[in-house]
């Protein structure tokens, strides 16, 4: 199947390694070119290299900061001559139980998981025009609250709340809005949180018993479902939650 994607310009938040990373490399191998953040210069310029000079432009960029989306979206007319859309992926809040999360740390995540992205989205989707996507990585947590990760339990299911309601304004302009629920990905991410079981092996497998695969998903894999939710081959999904899990999540 022919996605669409050649020659497409996105900006992937977030994309100097994991999900974001995948998804940006995912939507390279399609023909689409990327604009790809990371918190560092350094970070940033590697992922770009890694994904090729003539297909990524690297920006250093905290997502926290008022200024960074109107600053990816010039950087990718600039560098591309165009605009298409925006995969908006952050990391990972601090893990940890309701009682050991701190104001401060409550104050950064909703600072950058929440209101930063929901300031990405709000500005990519009122420059984009009819095919445009705005695309969410989410967590299964927006489902069901995942013990141990308080913050994500208590941010994510508001974006996804945001990201419902932003498509259904958007909409009637041809501009579309998708969001993605990873599970048990194998990324470095997941890997610290088995690892704060004090086995983490033993926790890998606690997890793949509840995946009815069996076995964590791979980066790639997500990478592939973000590209097909984000090119034009997707074009009349819009405004839902897609769970990339494995069968994981219970509900239907």
């Amino acid at each position: 199947m022919d996605l669409g994607l050649k020659d497409r310009v996105y900006v992937v938040t977030g994309a100097t390694r994991g999900l974001g990373f995948a998804s940006a490399q995912q939507l390279v191998a399609e023909g689409a070119k990327v604009v790809v953040t990371g918190r560092t210069e350094e970070a940033a310029a590697e992922a770009a290299a890694r994904l090729g000079a003539e297909s990524a432009a690297p920006v250093a960029a905290d997502n926290a900061d008022p200024a960074t989306p109107g600053r990816l979206i010039e950087t990718a007319r600039a560098r591309f001559g165009r605009f298409d859309g925006m995969l908006v992926s952050v990391g990972g809040p601090p893990a940890g139980p309701a009682e050991a999360i701190t104001d401060e740390q409550w104050q950064a995540a909703f600072d950058s998981v929440f209101l930063g992205a929901v300031r990405l989205a709000r500005t990519a989707a009122a420059a984009l025009g009819e095919g445009g996507v705005v695309g969410f990585v989410l967590s299964g947590s927006v489902h069901e609250p995942i013990p141990g990760l308080t913050v994500s339990n208590g941010l994510r299911p508001g974006l996804a709340g945001f990201a419902k309601t932003l498509a259904d304004e958007v909409g009637p302009r041809g501009v579309r809005v998708v969001s993605l629920a990873p599970g048990r990905v194998d990324t470095d991410r997941v890997r610290e949180l088995d690892a704060l079981s004090g086995d983490p092996e033993a926790s890998r497998r606690r997890s793949e018993e509840k995946v009815p695969l069996r076995r964590y998903g791979t980066p790639e894999e997500f990478g592939r479902a973000a590209a097909f939710l984000l090119s034009p081959a997707a074009s009349y999904v819009n405004g839902v939650v897609v769970p990339v899990d494995g069968g994981a999540r219970r509900g239907l």
